[in-house]
């Protein structure tokens, strides 16, 4: 039931907590100027009053003499007193503080006793003021009073104690009345509490604005795909918490969109490798199927040379097919890599020697010109030897595919301060500009390439996840006609 009662919002909250506030405030600042209000006017009054009984006693001695009470003498005080100043009390005690006469109406009091510690602590004027002492008219309130001794004020006959407000001021809406300067004060009090309530409702909006467009813009971001609102710009440009919350948010939901796009690029990446999978492996698969049917069904027909051909052609497209399926199996295990590299200080220009000197017959069977360039200094990298190895490898047997008889193929290396750089180049028919930026693709090849030998398409995609995983960088750089330079640049070993 209370949780029903409390506001949802941030702003009614804040309202009901400042409305409470206040309210506590109020009965307090009350409260205590009633208090300090009351405690004024009893020091006020005693002080005023203080020699008042002293005055009385010594206007007529014979009031109280020799333990006996003098009412004719006592009836013209108590009369002028109450014509004079009805709030005031008159009493008269014996040493032991019995009240023997009082100017009270009879059936009003009900003390037959005074506590006279009060009494002789007034007498000896070593206290502030106020000092309270028994009310004879209640039996549990204590008001200001006047006292003053008869006879000898060592061994005194008796007391006259006159009590003084009497129940003028018993109650705090009896002061509030009496008091022209209490009411203007209570009014100003909750005057300026009405202020602050007003003045913090203002501020509170103020605030919780900011914090309800953020939420406003977190509903609008779940409901529009995904997209931050421009209001965030404006709200993260404050350096405060709602200010930083809000940069946190709006870079969250920049992150999202860029995950949610990258998703969405993947998937699409998906669909086009099973697509290229399916139709590269189904291609091999068809040629091969149709050479072996075709020696099945022309098995007694065929001769020698021509079996053996068909079985060269179906070994080919067999080939093909595992190098296919092999170079698929590695980009996947390269992509999903969970271990780390086993890198060992190597020399690249001695890995660079090796494989041109793998690649060297298949250069010369097709004509082409392999050239390797070491430079003077021989500069060494920290990397996993056999994955370096596939990448000049995929680099190299792709330019031999791509250069025609009579061109050449050159590697070059290249040692600086902050990268090690490697070069091949080939004279070949070079790669179309708007293909330029798809040649690291998976199953990307080059229209028009000339190349009869067509790879998987997978070489310089693995190359590139090869040099990431190392952490540096491949680029390909081309004009048509005039052949192709891929560039891998690697970080040198320091010693």
């Amino acid at each position: 039931m209370f949780s029903r009662l409390v506001p949802r919002s941030l702003y009614g909250r804040l309202a009901a907590t400042l409305l409470l506030v206040l309210l506590l405030l109020s009965v307090a600042g009350v409260g205590l100027v009633l208090w300090t209000t009351r405690l004024h006017f009893q020091e006020v009054s005693q002080r005023l009053n203080l020699d008042l009984a002293a005055h009385l006693a010594a206007e007529d001695p014979t009031l109280y003499e020799e333990g006996r009470v003098n009412h004719e003498a006592l009836n013209a005080p108590f009369h002028w007193m109450m014509v004079v100043n009805p709030s005031i009390e008159l009493y008269l005690l014996d040493p032991q503080g019995k009240v023997l006469a009082y100017s009270a109406p009879q059936d009003r009091v009900v003390r037959e006793s005074v506590d006279l510690a009060p009494v002789y602590e007034f007498l000896a004027g070593d206290r502030e003021l106020p000092i309270l002492g028994d009310d004879p008219r209640n039996a549990e309130r204590r008001k200001v009073f006047s006292a003053a001794p008869f006879g000898d004020p060592a061994n005194p006959d008796g007391y006259l104690y006159v009590v003084l407000g009497s129940e003028l001021y018993d109650s705090a809406a009896q002061r509030v009345q009496a008091s022209t300067m209490l009411r203007l004060g209570l009014s100003a009090l909750l005057g300026s509490l009405l202020v602050a309530l007003a003045a913090g409702l203002f501020l509170f909006r103020r605030i919780t604005r900011r914090v309800r467009e953020l939420s406003s813009s977190l509903e609008e971001y779940s409901e529009a795909d995904f997209r931050s609102d421009p209001r965030l710009e404006n709200l993260a440009a404050s350096d405060d918490e709602i200010g930083r919350l809000s940069d946190r948010f709006r870079r969250m939901a920049v992150r999202i969109r860029e995950q949610l796009e990258a998703l969405e690029a993947s998937d699409r990446e998906r669909r086009e490798l099973v697509a290229n999978v399916s139709h590269d492996l189904r291609t091999p698969l068809a040629a091969l199927r149709g050479y072996l049917e075709t020696l099945l069904l022309k098995e007694a027909t065929l001769k020698p040379a021509e079996r053996r051909a068909y079985l060269e052609t179906a070994e080919r497209h067999s080939e093909r097919l595992g190098k296919l399926v092999a170079d698929l199996f590695e980009l996947s295990k390269l992509e999903a890599l969970d271990r780390p590299l086993q890198r060992e200080s190597c020399s690249i220009a001695e890995l660079i020697q090796d494989v041109v000197q793998k690649f060297s017959l298949a250069a010369d069977s097709r004509g082409v010109a392999l050239v390797a360039e070491p430079p003077r200094e021989l500069p060494h990298v920290l990397a996993e030897i056999g994955l370096l190895e596939r990448v000049l490898e995929n680099l190299i047997d792709n330019a031999l595919r791509h250069t025609p008889a009579g061109g050449e193929v050159r590697v070059e290396l290249e040692a600086g301060v902050e990268h090690v750089t490697v070069r091949v180049r080939d004279t070949g028919g070079g790669i179309p500009a708007e293909e330029l930026s798809r040649v690291f693709e998976r199953f990307h090849r080059v229209a028009e390439s000339g190349d009869n030998e067509a790879g998987s398409g997978l070489g310089l995609s693995i190359a590139r996840r090869i040099v990431e995983l190392h952490g540096g960088s491949i680029e390909a750089v081309s004009d048509r006609g005039e052949g192709a330079t891929f560039t891998v640049r690697l970080q040198p070993l320091t010693v």
